[in-house]
């Protein structure tokens, strides 16, 4: 068994009543820190296909 610090154990608890009130509300990863999953050739071919008729070249 382990002993844990009331200290350690009242975060904890603490924690978990917050997260039972307002859920998970932040991801434990921000996209910062994640592997960018699309290219940008991706994003950039959405952009060429939902571009408004008026940025045509005429």
């Amino acid at each position: 068994m382990t002993s844990e610090s009331p200290q350690g154990t009242s975060e904890r608890e603490k924690r978990r009543r917050l997260a039972e009130i307002f859920g998970d509300v932040l991801p434990e990863t921000t996209s910062d820190d994640r592997p960018e999953t699309t290219s940008a050739n991706t994003r950039e071919s959405w952009y060429r296909e939902n571009r408004p008729p008026h940025h045509d070249a005429r």
